[in-house]
């Protein structure tokens, strides 16, 4: 008995009867009638069997007592109770009672025969369709391994390609640095060929300075064995053929003329461009910059005629003692500088330059750009300029000012000009003299009122790039000036 009751406990029919009891009742008004007379059933059944069950263990526990052990309890509550059980189904239901049920219980399970059917063919429907959707399946299965296949071989032939472009790629780029060695290459041969056109024309300047002495020398030569002694004493003491040796600074006054009137004008034409290209990445106003390119030219003029006077002026204290040449001290002087032109300074007016810009009233506030940006343009200026006081006679540029009546043998009109303007309003290039005669023509803008705008901007408050106090024009231009700059103001 001990082991039906714990077989009874361990299965929990009670706790599934329980479940089985709530979940109908939840789901009794949403489920058919067929259907909970089916749980219905069920329930009737899974308690028959705990009554088998639990009539099993009765009879077991009866039979352990012994014969006459629960004898009274089976009398008092046994009995009673199948005996009310009994009278009460035998009173409800009847012979009519009964066939009606076995009649509709005939029609249901009918019903439920028609149900199974229908559902067994709709369940072979669904199959059908089933096994049609899985060839379907199976087909777009195929068709996306075949579009795999093909995306597969496009990628190698992709692949392929890429690597194939790769390496033109490769082989462009190789090529292209091949051209561009090339060109370097071809680029210091024309750099060497310039340097050898520049030594052979200076040999020539050598031949012909040479042929020339030797000319002279022969033709000396040739009167101090003349017959007649009176006529060699009186060319021996003669000083006016003492000074008609020519000196390679006359040989080649032309040819540096020339050179140095075209370097100007390329000065004008390359370097001015990339100057002010530079000064528009830190200064809006085009105008800025060209009033800035422009003082710098002027300054550069200023600083070099300067360094070539102190230059001069060392190199006369130097030859002087010891020259008994043919030539004048002055023509040995400038053969000098012009042969030792690489000895000129040029750092040093550079940097006088640059401090001259920094307190000119023009364009030294606001301070937008640092103009030692400026000092390659400035160098060659002062080259070109120191070049050009070795000319006899030197060249220079023409004075100009602000608000200056326009003049078309010296200037230029600008592209941005007022063409019916009669006054300049700011320069952009200066003009190349020589003497009273312009070389090189210079370019201004000219506008209506440029004598008001000269005036007013000649009046705004100045102030030095080192941060001192706002000053006027008239303080900034009353400082004392160098010794240098006031014999550049002078001439």
């Amino acid at each position: 008995m001990a082991d039906t009751l714990r077989r009874l406990v361990n299965t929990s029919s009670y706790s599934a009867l329980q479940d089985k009891l709530e979940s109908w009742y939840k789901d009794y008004h949403v489920i058919s009638c067929d259907q909970n007379l089916n749980r219905c059933c069920e329930l009737v059944e899974l308690t028959s069997k705990i009554q088998g069950q639990l009539f099993t263990i009765l009879s077991l526990t009866a039979r352990e007592g012994g014969p006459y052990a629960g004898v009274d309890t089976l009398k008092s509550r046994l009995l009673p109770w199948l005996g009310n059980c009994f009278t009460m189904a035998t009173s409800a239901v009847t012979t009519d009672t009964s066939l009606n049920l076995i009649q509709e219980s005939m029609e249901k399970e009918k019903k439920i025969r028609e149900l199974s059917l229908s559902h067994e063919s709709n369940m072979q429907k669904m199959e059908t369709e089933l096994s049609s959707t899985r060839l379907q399946l199976d087909s777009v299965k195929q068709e996306l391994a075949n579009a795999q296949l093909e995306l597969d071989d496009t990628k190698a032939k992709s692949a392929t390609t890429l690597l194939a472009t790769e390496d033109e790629i490769l082989q462009l780029r190789a090529e292209l640095r091949a051209v561009c060695d090339q060109a370097e290459l071809y680029k210091r041969k024309l750099e060497l060929l310039e340097d050898y056109e520049r030594q052979v024309r200076l040999l020539r300047e050598e031949v012909s300075y040479l042929t020339a002495e030797k000319a002279l020398l022969q033709d000396r030569l040739v009167q101090s064995r003349s017959p007649s002694p009176l006529l060699r004493r009186s060319r021996s003491s003669s000083p006016a053929l003492r000074g008609e040796s020519p000196t390679r600074a006359q040989l080649t006054s032309s040819s540096r003329h020339a050179r140095l009137v075209s370097r100007f004008s390329d000065l004008y034409a390359m370097e001015r461009l990339e100057a002010e290209a530079l000064l528009r990445r830190y200064v809006d106003d085009t105008e800025t910059a060209q009033r800035i390119i422009f003082i710098s030219i002027m300054e550069s003029f200023q600083a070099a005629k300067l360094a070539f006077r102190q230059f001069k002026l060392r190199v006369r204290k130097t030859l002087s003692p010891s020259h008994v040449g043919p030539e004048t001290l002055e023509d040995a002087v400038i053969d000098y500088i012009v042969r030792n032109l690489d000895l000129y300074d040029v750092q040093a007016s550079v940097n006088e330059v640059i401090n001259s810009m920094n307190v000119n009233p023009k364009i030294s506030f606001p301070a937008e750009v640092d103009f030692v940006l400026l000092s390659s343009f400035i160098r060659e200026v002062c080259r070109v300029a120191f070049a050009m006081q070795t000319l006899d006679p030197p060249l220079d540029l023409a004075f100009s000012s602000d608000g200056e009546l326009y003049s078309d043998s010296k200037y230029r009109r600008s592209y941005d000009s007022e063409f019916t303007a009669p006054l300049v309003a700011y320069h952009v290039w200066p003009a190349l003299m020589e003497g009273d005669t312009v070389l090189v023509k210079g370019e201004a803008v000219t506008r209506r009122g440029a004598l008001w705008r000269s005036r007013s901007r000649s009046s705004s408050p100045v102030r030095s790039r080192s941060g001192s106090p706002s000053r006027t024009l008239g303080s900034s231009r009353s400082r004392s000036p160098s010794p240098g700059r006031l014999s550049a103001s002078r001439l």
